[in-house]
Order: C-alpha cells, then sequence, then structure tokens
C-alpha cells in the first residue's frame, strides 16, 4: 500500500464536525476582511493556494445579495487574484460558485466563491492513476505569504 503524507487532514479526522458555518465562525486562515467579505484558504484544498470568497452576511443565494455586497464581493475575488499572482504566479484559475447541495456545495447556507489556482502541470498521474492530489505547501506557510503580499506594493 502507497501512503501519502498529508498531516493536516488528522485534525479533520479526529475532530467533531461542528454545525458552525465556517465562514461566520472559523477565521484561521483569514486573509483579509472588507466592509461586506471575507477571504480565506479552503482547510481542504483542491489545489495549492485554493482561496474561498465569501459575503459577511450569512447568506445562500446570489439574488440575496445586496448591489454593495455583490460589488465588493467581486471586489475581493479580484484581490485574491492578485494576491496569488504575486505569491504564486499561476498560470490560470478555476472560478465557480456551488449553489445549493445539490449542486456540490459543501456549506449551502453561506454564498461563497472558489478560487483555484491552475498551472499546466499540477495535473499529473496522481489523480488520475490514485484518485489523489498532492498539495505541495503547507497552508500555514501560504496564509504568511498572502499576508504579507497584501503589505508590498504592486
Amino acid at each position: 500500500m502507497d501512503k501519502l503524507w498529508a498531516p493536516w487532514r488528522i485534525n479533520y479526522i479526529k475532530n467533531k464536525k461542528s454545525k458552525k458555518c465556517v465562514f461566520c465562525e472559523q477565521k484561521s486562515y483569514l486573509l483579509f476582511k472588507t466592509q461586506h467579505s471575507l477571504a480565506m484558504l479552503n482547510k481542504f484544498p483542491y489545489n495549492n493556494g485554493h482561496v474561498m470568497v465569501a459575503p459577511l452576511r450569512h447568506i445562500g443565494k446570489t439574488g440575496r445579495l445586496r448591489e454593495e455586497e455583490a460589488l465588493d464581493l467581486f471586489r475581493c475575488l479580484n484581490r485574491v487574484i492578485s494576491l496569488l499572482e504575486k505569491v504564486l504566479r499561476p498560470q490560470g484559475y478555476n472560478v465557480g460558485i456551488n449553489l445549493s447541495a445539490a449542486a456540490g456545495a459543501g456549506i449551502p447556507g453561506h454564498l461563497h466563491i472558489h478560487i483555484v489556482p491552475r498551472w499546466k502541470a499540477d495535473s499529473n498521474f496522481m489523480p488520475v492513476v490514485f484518485d489523489t492530489k498532492v498539495i505541495s505547501q503547507s497552508l500555514d506557510e501560504l496564509c504568511r505569504q498572502l499576508k504579507n503580499a497584501q503589505s508590498k506594493p504592486d
């Protein structure tokens, strides 16, 4: 049997699953907050640098966003992409919203946008052959780098 070392997963396995909303309660990988939105690293990323942006208000549908919230949310999305450009220099992005549990939303009650950096070589044999994704950087290290990049001019 092959083994993949992923020590950050132990907290997920051992801890009792919280019924609290991660966007309302969990701020361990918070990158920044604005008047209406927040940006945070995904604790269980699809790829290195996977960030989520969400409105501060706990709503589940895009149609419930006020105009100023929608504008702020997309400004946050652009700010995240700028930070990722500085720190990780990806070649592209997958950006998406899963609306409802049927559409794949893990947190259907709180609208959020996924920003997943992509590189030409990030899909290698591991996901295809072993159904395993390798994340090459710790969340703590990446969080520090992204926070530091915010204080540096472009």
